[in-house]
């Protein structure tokens, strides 16, 4: 594991693929209702039957093709596309194979395994497609808490070392170095031989981490980001609070630190995180301190805020009708 890395980008396939599996299925009620219920209003109509050829791709249980997620942090859509379209013959035989015995095949399928550039060229529209529709009103505040989470998880790198950082990937990580047990939907192993192991955090993974197949692909462990209450609401950082009570009482910005402080952010962090200035970002900082709602550590010559327990406490109430 001494290759172990973080991922620095979000990326666009994985949370393609993933957001696909939460569009299917309804676990993570909570987190993504809102999200599944005007994506799959919005997916009507002609771009139906693109999803559709995804979603054959990519069933809500069980395998999804491998091919899908041939990228480890790669945030832009053209490059990411251009990957995956330049998949390989072998490999998309292979890989539908592996998906084939569990469903009825579509006849596109037999197409795309022998390569047709025509058919790879609607998975492309369809992936595309998709992404304008599920994804891109929403990518700024994805974007933003997976940046959240990946400084919370470089943080925990650099006071506890490997040891902290690989067991709080989840509640069942185990470390014994130098394996690393994690509940999985099915028994596998993955033998890194030396390779570089990617961690990469994913918005739209849910439950427990996930990796590839294909034994011989680069060694990536996909796991599930914090997610903020809320984020959902508009698609911007500053819409996460919403115009609940809180947001009424402390003010729509302030309202958004706070949510956005579920992970613990330098001051630049924060100001980039809530698309407000360095100077607004440690003000608000300072009055939520002030009212025991955030915590402030220095470490060094870094500045990190939290949400106090009080602060934790007031987010996560529910709202009560009088």
């Amino acid at each position: 594991m001494g290759n172990t890395r973080l991922a620095a980008e979000p990326d666009v396939l994985w949370e393609v693929l993933l957001s696909l599996h939460a569009l299917q299925k309804r676990p993570g009620t909570r987190e993504f209702g809102l999200w599944r219920d005007r994506t799959r209003g919005r997916l009507l109509g002609g771009t139906a039957d693109l999803t559709r050829m995804l979603c054959e791709l990519a069933p809500p249980v069980g395998y999804s093709a491998d091919f899908l997620t041939p990228t480890a942090g790669i945030s832009c859509l053209d490059e990411a596309l251009d990957i995956l379209l330049a998949t390989t013959r072998t490999r998309l035989r292979a890989d539908l194979g592996d998906l084939a015995p569990r469903r009825a095949p579509a006849p596109w399928l037999g197409a795309l395994a022998a390569g047709d550039v025509a058919v790879l060229r609607t998975l492309g529209e369809a992936v595309r497609s998709y992404h304008r529709t599920a994804l891109a009103p929403y990518w700024r505040a994805v974007h933003a808490q997976l940046e959240a989470d990946r400084a919370t998880r470089l943080h925990a790198l650099a006071t506890g070392g490997v040891t902290r950082l690989l067991t709080q990937l989840h509640p069942q990580a185990r470390w014994r170095p130098p394996v690393l047990e994690l509940p999985y939907p099915v028994d596998q192993d993955l033998f890194l031989n030396g390779r570089g192991l990617v961690l990469l955090p994913s918005f739209f993974c849910f439950g427990v981490p996930i990796t590839l197949k294909n034994p011989d692909t680069a060694p990536v462990l996909v796991y599930p980001a914090v997610r903020s209450r809320g984020w959902a609401g508009g698609g911007t950082a500053q819409d996460e609070a919403g115009p609940g009570p809180l947001a009424a009482l402390l003010g729509r910005t302030r309202a958004t630190v706070m949510h956005l402080l579920v992970h613990a952010s330098t001051t630049g962090e924060l100001a980039r995180r809530a698309d407000i200035s360095a100077a607004s970002a440690s003000q608000h900082a300072t009055v939520l301190r002030q009212a025991g709602l955030v915590s402030t550590h220095r470490q060094g010559n870094t500045v990190r805020h939290t949400l106090s327990p009080l602060g934790a406490e007031l987010l996560s109430s529910p709202r009560r009708p009088r």
